[in-house]
């Protein structure tokens, strides 16, 4: 079993800090890693929490998993490597490169006519043709 633990439904306000003091309580805290969206800074409500050992782990899923913690409550399951987890392919971010300008890429475009949807003259967005 792993030692990595996924840790949900967290209030915004929580720190690694309580984390590690919370998850303290199982065992060795090896690290606490609170994710945090890139633009603001703002926590996600959710973390990773490595334990020392797997045995501390399953006692910290036994002993947190839904349990109270600053008004919300927990989710803790071991945490699944990245590639398990499913990829975009639908809804509304699914696939896809991101931004940069120029041919392609989704950005604004420009003379090339890179950005947007394209429509019949190859130009979509704010990009196109230059009149």
């Amino acid at each position: 079993m792993e030692s990595k633990l996924y840790v949900g439904n967290l209030s915004y306000t929580t720190t690694e800090d309580d984390l590690r003091d919370l998850f303290s309580q199982a065992g060795h805290v090896k690290s606490a890693a609170l994710i945090k969206d890139r633009e603001t800074g703002r926590s996600k409500g959710f973390a990773f929490v490595e334990m020392g050992t797997s045995d501390e782990a399953q006692k910290a899923i036994d002993q947190f998993h839904g349990q109270q913690f600053q008004t919300r409550t927990l989710t803790v399951n071991i945490a699944r490597p990245r590639e398990e987890r499913p990829r975009g392919s639908g809804g509304f971010g699914g696939g896809g490169g991101g931004g940069g300008g120029g041919g392609g890429g989704g950005g604004r475009g420009g003379r090339d006519g890179g950005g947007g949807r394209g429509g019949r003259d190859g130009g979509g967005g704010r990009g196109g043709r230059d009149w």
